[in-house]
């Protein structure tokens, strides 16, 4: 590999959004994987109304760890700050994968010119 890498006005925009992503990459510290959602179920308490309608909303965070599924409920009151915090993670996993996709097509670029 070159020590200035490829050359070009198309290297040249993914260099740009390649520094823009580092400035903008620092790990979200309260960040969680995974989606929130809100399930329905029965609770069994007798003549509930639950037995005939679809059930007590509840909320759930789904993720993976470690090769397996994992589901927490969350408390109603949690809801908002747990979304943001997904959301957080989210866009800090896209960010990272955006970052990759880059550095690949740099190194295309870079292979490309020094033929």
């Amino acid at each position: 590999m070159t020590k200035k890498g490829p050359r070009g006005p198309e290297a040249a925009r993914l260099r740009q959004r390649k520094y823009e992503l580092l400035r903008l990459l620092r790990i979200p510290g309260e960040a969680l994987p995974g989606s929130l959602s809100m399930t329905h179920h029965a609770c069994g308490t007798a003549n509930c109304h639950c037995e005939k309608d679809k059930g007590h909303a509840r909320w759930q965070l789904t993720f993976m760890a470690n090769g397996k599924k994992q589901v927490h409920y969350i408390p109603g009151d949690w809801v908002e700050a747990v979304r943001m915090r997904v959301e957080s993670g989210r866009h800090f996993k896209e960010a990272v994968a955006e970052l990759w996709v880059t550095n690949a097509q740099l190194l295309a670029l870079e292979r490309k010119q020094r033929r």
